[in-house]
C-alpha cells in the first residue's frame, strides 16, 4: 500500500471521525439499528432471565434514575415527543406534550435514557425499531415506543403485565411510531413483542408478543420476527385487530398460514446477518443457512448462556469469519531500520493493515476498494461505532430486587467499552452521565470519557487493539468478581435491618459501589486517550 494512501487513511480516522457526528436518523435508517438478545432461565448459566439492547444511532446517551412518586388523585400523565435527542433530564429543545392519560397513584423508580431499561422491581427492557409497511405509520397516535416504555415501567412488575398494559394503551390511544420490537423481561420470564401503527390517518395499533421458552435464546435485529399467531396459547399475545387488519389492507388473503412479519413487515424474510450470525453459532447443530426463507424464531442453545456472552456477542465483528470486512485488507509488514534487509527470493511477511478495523466508514472502504476493487464488503456488524449506549440486563428471582436487577452498562461503542454495573437499588448516578454525548464534545460527559479514546483507538485499531481490549476485560473481570461480595453485603444488610432505614442504607451502599466502578473506568478511559493522542502526534 502506498504511503500515500495510508496517509489519507490515517488522516481520514483521526480528528474529523473523532468530533464529527452524524445527524439524527431518519426513521428507515433507524431500521439498520439497535440489536436484542433474549436468554430464558432455563438457558442461563445461573437461571437468570437476561434481556438486553445495543441502542445504535444518534440517540441520547444521558441517563438518571426517575424517582418513585406518589400522585394527588385526579393527576395527568403527559405524554411527550421529540425526548430522543435532548442533551440533559431538563432539555426541553424539541420536546412538545402530545397529550395526556389519567396518572396511577404511586409509581415505581426506573433507570431512563433514551429507551428506559429497569425499574426497580426487575421488569427489564431491551428495543430494537422494525421494518415496516410504511402504510402502517400514523401520527394520530399519542404513544411513541419510548414513552409506552416509561408508563410500563412506572406501573408494572411482570413482564406480561407489561406487554398487556403497553398493546392496551397502544390501542386506546393510539401508536405514532414506526415499527419497534421490545424485548421484556422479569424474573421469570422474557417476551419478544412487536408493534406497529394502524394506518395512516387512524388512531389505533395492531402488535403480537411470544414469550421465550425459558430453555432457549431469541434475538431481535431490526426484522419482524414473529410469525404464527394461535391465540390460544398463554405464551402468544395480540391486538384484537391482527387477522383483520392484515386482510383489509390485502396483505393476507385469509387462506395461506397468517404470519405476523411477513403481513406487517412486508419483507422477503425475518432475518438478516444478525440474527442468523447469533442463533447458528448458539445452535450449530442446527445447520443454520443464511440462505434458507426463514429461521427458527428462538433456538435451544447448546451451551449455557451468561451475561458474559452476551455482552460478548455485543462486541462481534465477525472476525475470522467470511463475514469480516476487514479479511482482506493485508500488507506487507512494515520494516524497521534496524531489520535486516529481504535477501533475495524472499517475500515480506504479510500482516493485516493496521488501519485496518471493523468499524471503518465509508470514505475509508471506497479508498480501500479503489486500491483493490471488492477488497471490503460492507457487512452490518453487531458492534458498531455509532452506537449511543448498551445493556446486558439480568433479572434474578433469588435475590432481592435492590440488587437482583442488575444492567451492565456501556457507553459507546459496545467493543471498546468497558461495562459498569448499575443495580435496580441505586438512589442516583454520577452527574456526568446525565449529560449527553452527541450533539458536542463535551468533557462533563460521561460519554465522552470513553467515546474519545474509542475513536483515537481506531486510527491504527491494529497496533493498539491488543492493549484497548485487555482493558476492556479487566474490568468485566472486575466487576464480575466483586459482584459475589456485592450481592452477600446487601443481603446481610437487609438482615440486620430489613426497615426503611435499612434499605436506604442498601441505596447507599449500591449507589456508592456503582459510582466508584464508574468512576475508575472513566479515569482509565481518559488515559488511554492521552495515550493514543500522544502516539498520534508520534504519527504512530
Amino acid at each position: 500500500m502506498s504511503r500515500i494512501l495510508l496517509s489519507s487513511l490515517t488522516l481520514l480516522l483521526s480528528v474529523p471521525a473523532l468530533v464529527a457526528q452524524d445527524a439524527p436518523m431518519t426513521r428507515e435508517e433507524r431500521a439498520d439499528a439497535c440489536t436484542s438478545i433474549m436468554v430464558g432461565k432455563k438457558a442461563s448459566v445461573d437461571g437468570s432471565v437476561i434481556t438486553s439492547h445495543t441502542c445504535d444511532g444518534n440517540y441520547r446517551a444521558w441517563l438518571n434514575v426517575v424517582p418513585r412518586k406518589t400522585n394527588p388523585a385526579g393527576t395527568k400523565r403527559p405524554i411527550r415527543w421529540g425526548l430522543l435527542h435532548t442533551e440533559t433530564p431538563t432539555d426541553e429543545a424539541g420536546v412538545k406534550v402530545k397529550g395526556e392519560i389519567p396518572q396511577v397513584e404511586s409509581t415505581y423508580s426506573y433507570f431512563n435514557s433514551g429507551y428506559p431499561f429497569l425499574n426497580e422491581k426487575q421488569l427489564a427492557m431491551g428495543e430494537a425499531t422494525i421494518s415496516g409497511r410504511r402504510d402502517l405509520e400514523s401520527e394520530q397516535g399519542l404513544f411513541l415506543v419510548e414513552e409506552l416504555q416509561a408508563v410500563a415501567m412506572e406501573r408494572c412488575v411482570t413482564a406480561r403485565e407489561a406487554v398487556k398494559l403497553m398493546g392496551e394503551l397502544a390501542e386506546r390511544y393510539g401508536y405514532g411510531d414506526s415499527g419497534e420490537c421490545l424485548t421484556v423481561a422479569d424474573p421469570k420470564e422474557v417476551w419478544h413483542f412487536e408493534i406497529f401503527g394502524p394506518g395512516k390517518g387512524a388512531t389505533g395499533a395492531v402488535w403480537a408478543a411470544v414469550r421465550i421458552p425459558d430453555d432457549h435464546v431469541g434475538v431481535s435485529a431490526n426484522i419482524p420476527r414473529i410469525g404464527e399467531i394461535d391465540l390460544k396459547n398463554p405464551n402468544i399475545m395480540a391486538s384484537a385487530n391482527v387477522f383483520t387488519l392484515a386482510k383489509e389492507k390485502g396483505w393476507w388473503d385469509g387462506k395461506e398460514t397468517f404470519k405476523f412479519w411477513k403481513a406487517y413487515g412486508g419483507g422477503k424474510k425475518p432475518f438478516g446477518i444478525r440474527d442468523f450470525f447469533i442463533l447458528s453459532t448458539l445452535a450449530p447443530s442446527l445447520g443454520l443457512k443464511y440462505e434458507a426463507d426463514e429461521l427458527p424464531f428462538s433456538v435451544k442453545p447448546e451451551k449455557a448462556v451468561g451475561p458474559k456472552d452476551v455482552a460478548a456477542y455485543f462486541r462481534q465483528t465477525y472476525e475470522g469469519t467470511p463475514y469480516d470486512r476487514t479479511k482482506n485488507l493485508l500488507v506487507p509488514k512494515p520494516r524497521g531500520p534496524k531489520d535486516a534487509p529481504l535477501k533475495e527470493g524472499e517475500k515480506p511477511e504479510i500482516i493485516k493493515s493496521p488501519v485496518a478495523n471493523p468499524w471503518m466508514g465509508r470514505e475509508i472502504i471506497a479508498l480501500f476498494n479503489a486500491l483493490k476493487p471488492g477488497a471490503v464488503e460492507n457487512q452490518r456488524t453487531i458492534s458498531v461505532p455509532q452506537c449511543a449506549y448498551s445493556t446486558v440486563i439480568q433479572c434474578r428471582s433469588w435475590l432481592p430486587d435492590q440488587v437482583g436487577g442488575l444492567v451492565w452498562f456501556s457507553l459507546d461503542n459496545p467493543a471498546q467499552s468497558p461495562r459498569i454495573p448499575l443495580f435496580a437499588g441505586l438512589a442516583s448516578l454520577p452527574e456526568s452521565f446525565a449529560t449527553d454525548m452527541n450533539k458536542r464534545f463535551r468533557t462533563d460527559s460521561a460519554g465522552w470519557q470513553f467515546r474519545r479514546a474509542n475513536k483515537l483507538a481506531t486510527v491504527k485499531w491494529g497496533l493498539v487493539k491488543d492493549k484497548h481490549m485487555a482493558a476492556v476485560m479487566e474490568y468485566e473481570e472486575k466487576g464480575f468478581s466483586e459482584l459475589p461480595d456485592v450481592e452477600r453485603k446487601v443481603q446481610e444488610m437487609l438482615k440486620a435491618d430489613p426497615s426503611e432505614k435499612g434499605q436506604a442504607k442498601v441505596q447507599a451502599f449500591l449507589t456508592s459501589y456503582t459510582a466508584d466502578f464508574a468512576g475508575a473506568t472513566m479515569r482509565k478511559w481518559w488515559e488511554l486517550g492521552d495515550q493514543y493522542w500522544h502516539l498520534l502526534g508520534k504519527g504512530f
